[in-house]
């Protein structure tokens, strides 16, 4: 680490850690006031998948050049629009 931190003097991430471990920062400066905008969830669901199915679709994912997220939201919408399909007839 090149730079120490400038409230810790610490040298290290772990030297950082172990001041922080101890002090916090109301104990430094003065409070500023902050405003934010949280976005809690931002539109993501997470789902358990087996062992063996993620291995594989990490595998596909990796030979298709796009990430699992990808891969899986194709693979399930493809799948949905294939049922609702068939659900109306088509």
């Amino acid at each position: 680490m090149a730079n120490k931190s400038s409230v810790s003097k610490a040298g290290s991430y772990q030297e950082i850690g172990a001041f922080w471990d101890e002090h916090d920062s109301t104990e430094f400066g003065e409070d500023e006031e902050a405003e934010f905008v949280l976005r809690l969830g931002a539109g993501r669901h997470y789902l358990a998948v087996d062992e063996e199915l993620h291995a594989r679709m990490r595998a596909l994912a990796e030979v298709r050049g796009v990430s699992e997220e990808t891969l899986a939201n194709r693979f399930l919408r493809e799948r949905l629009d294939q049922l609702e399909q068939e659900r109306q007839g088509g």
